[in-house]
């Protein structure tokens, strides 16, 4: 709506900002204008500043993802504690499959699958 309005407005009602005789025109190639030697340097900055940023997250995120491991883990190895001190036999299979990967020198993961 704003741009129908301005698209109305007649001709030379406003300063044309390309006709500004403050500002030189450009008298150079416009295919030879390169940003420079510090352009280059920025845009490397920030190349380097990203993969740096995203291999941080990506330790943080496997970091995270290994304490949830550990945690269920143990909640595994108490679950089975708890039930071996009472007497009973543990009738959980997530439990029984975390013990015995343990004693069988396995990595300790619990198998949700079943």
């Amino acid at each position: 709506m704003f741009w129908s309005v301005i698209t109305r407005l007649p001709e030379g009602l406003g300063p044309n900002p390309i006709d500004d005789p403050l500002i030189p025109p450009f008298q150079g190639d416009p295919n030879t204008v390169t940003p420079g030697v510090a352009g280059f340097f920025a845009i490397f900055f920030v190349a380097v500043a990203s993969i740096f940023i995203i291999v941080d997250m990506a330790r943080r995120i496997r970091r995270v993802r290994y304490r949830g491991e550990v945690r269920e883990r143990l909640e595994a190895e108490r679950a089975a504690a708890e039930q071996s001190d009472a007497g009973t036999a543990p009738h959980d299979t997530d439990v029984v499959d975390a013990a015995s990967s343990d004693s069988a020198g396995g990595d300790g993961r619990v198998d949700r699958d079943q």
